[in-house]
């Protein structure tokens, strides 16, 4: 299949390594230009000179914070100057406050504080500047990468489901805004994600006998279904999200 993505630009968020590193890759491979972005520069130039070698695309690395609004500001000023816009915007993020709690042991506004900032609002930053320039061009593809806690909540991960439901509610609301404009907006909910946080899970061992597929995912499953999204094919799907966990999630379709 033809993802008719090729020549096109993507920016993704927190893609130096796991997730958005994947996506930034999966997105190169259907020939798509990645511009990276994440805070430390010298893991984002490394990916994005690995992106370029391996798929003989253009990779950008753009070091910055998405819970700095300067950051942010100053991503959209470079995209623009060296692309004029963006077709396609991967919002990922960071993780939450270690350790993990109960949520009534998460007494400390600190934490809320950094979890929100992370996980909902740095989000609807990058949202908020990019997608305008998509909707000046009248194509564009939206992609969040979110959890399948937001159908399922994970016990003592309330820090990031609850801002991620966010996210999600965001996403549902700005799809039903601009769906006659040619922009999508969809979201992808990972879980049981092959990763080096994932396998520090405490309860590794007991999740994976859960698992219906008996197997962690791999980075690029959850990858490919960001790539559909972004792709042509998918340009009639808007304001849905899509569950890559090998099936665990117990909720009704």
């Amino acid at each position: 299949m033809d993802y008719g993505i090729k020549g096109k630009v993507a920016l993704i968020t927190a893609s130096s390594s796991g997730l958005g590193k994947a996506s930034a890759q999966a997105l190169a491979a259907e020939g798509a230009n990645v511009v990276l972005f994440s805070r430390t520069q010298k893991l984002l130039s490394a990916t994005a000179a690995e992106i370029e070698k391996q798929f003989g695309v253009r990779a950008h690395a753009i070091a910055g914070d998405m819970r700095v609004g300067a950051d942010i500001d100053s991503l959209v000023d470079k995209v623009k100057q060296e692309y004029g816009a963006p077709d396609i915007l991967v919002v990922n993020t960071g993780r939450p406050p270690l350790d993990l709690r109960e949520v009534l042991d998460e007494t400390e506004p600190q934490r809320w504080e950094d979890a929100y900032r992370t996980q909902l609002w740095g989000g609807i930053m990058v949202t908020q500047k990019v997608v305008p320039l998509m909707l000046s061009r009248g194509w564009g593809r939206v992609i969040a990468i979110t959890s399948a806690s937001v159908r399922q909540p994970t016990p003592k991960k309330g820090l990031s489901t609850i801002f991620k439901i966010g996210i999600n509610a965001y996403m549902k609301h700005l799809a039903n805004e601009i769906a006659a404009t040619g922009v999508t907006v969809n979201v992808v909910c990972p879980a049981n994600i092959d990763t080096p946080t994932f396998r520090n899970d405490y309860e590794l061992k007991a999740r994976k006998t859960r698992i219906p597929m008996k197997r962690l995912g791999s980075v690029q499953d959850l990858a490919a279904a960001v790539a559909f999204y972004a792709s042509n094919g998918a340009g009639f799907i808007t304001g849905t999200s899509l569950v890559v966990d090998g099936g665990m999630n117990a909720t009704t379709f």
